[in-house]
């Protein structure tokens, strides 16, 4: 992807090295669900802290509402020279978000409508949002009730590593899917499909949510056709990227590598195959109307 150089988005905060906690997350994106209607609950508390242990955080973050003691200091540390070396993916990441705006703004105003661009959210651990508490371990997310995207380049290296989908166009991929909601925010589809979930039991509000998701991955496909054909901005391989990281963070892929088994009726985000679907039918189409997953037969 050719991104250096580029026009930077002023639309990034920087909360790095900060933390907080705020009960509740109806937001959506990529991380791994951990609540129920109404707040996270005892069920939750403990799906967060066995996450948590997973992936080696340690709990007392949560009882203490800050880190264990002793290390408050190597945190700070840690978080400052965390903040100058990721400088680099920061400015790629501005220029991503920026490219979005462009394309969005693009396609709203040949609607007759007006694009309200998003704030992304840089933080590291743990953040608070109007959403509630947001974790590392849960991967990026989209929180519509202040429509801010939040992202820790930690899941980046997961990318890399853990789902085997490296690639700049795979990190852009996330970035435009969660952007992606926003979109649908500003469409009126995030709340209709929140007032039908209210009303419904968890396996429909899942079947609802895995819609939601497969729309954002389509949307993100529409961002990418644009931005190729308006700035030429990708190269050889990049579609590649995005596809392996789609198929990547499948429900099932994700759900056979954490517990060897695979549970369709309690997917949220889409098989590996229909995420790359919908994405290929974004990109190929470039129309937003062609992600409508909600009247579609075949997921």
């Amino acid at each position: 992807m050719r991104w250096r150089g580029r026009r930077e988005s002023s639309n990034v905060e920087d909360r790095r090295g900060q933390g907080g906690y705020q009960a509740g997350f109806p937001g959506g994106g990529m991380r791994i669900p951990v609540g129920g209607k109404g707040g996270v609950g005892i069920v939750g508390l403990l799906i967060i802290v066995g996450l948590m242990l997973f992936f080696g955080i340690d709990p007392r973050v949560l009882l203490e509402g800050g880190a264990p003691p002793g290390q408050q200091t190597q945190q700070q540390t840690d978080d400052q020279t965390g903040s100058e070396v990721n400088d680099e993916t920061k400015k790629f990441v501005s220029v991503v978000l920026a490219d979005t705006e462009d394309v969005w703004n693009e396609i709203f105003a040949k609607s007759g409508r007006s694009y309200k661009e998003p704030e992304l959210v840089l933080y590291s651990g743990r953040v608070a949002s109007a959403c509630g508490l947001g974790m590392a371990a849960m991967g990026p997310f989209y929180c519509p009730q202040d429509q801010k995207v939040y992202l820790d380049f930690s899941f980046f290296q997961e990318l890399k590593s853990r789902f085997k989908a490296p690639g700049d166009f795979a990190q852009a991929y996330v970035i435009a899917h969660e952007i992606g909601h926003h979109v649908q925010k500003q469409l009126g589809i995030a709340d209709q499909v929140a007032a039908a979930q209210r009303q419904t039991g968890e396996r429909q509000s899942n079947a609802l949510q895995v819609r939601m998701e497969l729309q954002a991955d389509c949307l993100a496909g529409v961002f990418a056709n644009h931005a190729q054909r308006s700035k030429e901005i990708l190269q050889p391989g990049d579609i590649d990227e995005a596809l392996q990281a789609a198929s990547a963070i499948g429900d099932d892929k994700i759900q056979e590598q954490s517990q060897g088994y695979v549970v369709p009726d309690s997917f949220t985000h889409g098989s590996s195959e229909m995420r790359v679907r919908w994405f290929k039918r974004g990109f190929e189409s470039g129309a937003v109307s062609e992600c409508n997953t909600f009247d579609a037969d075949r997921l």
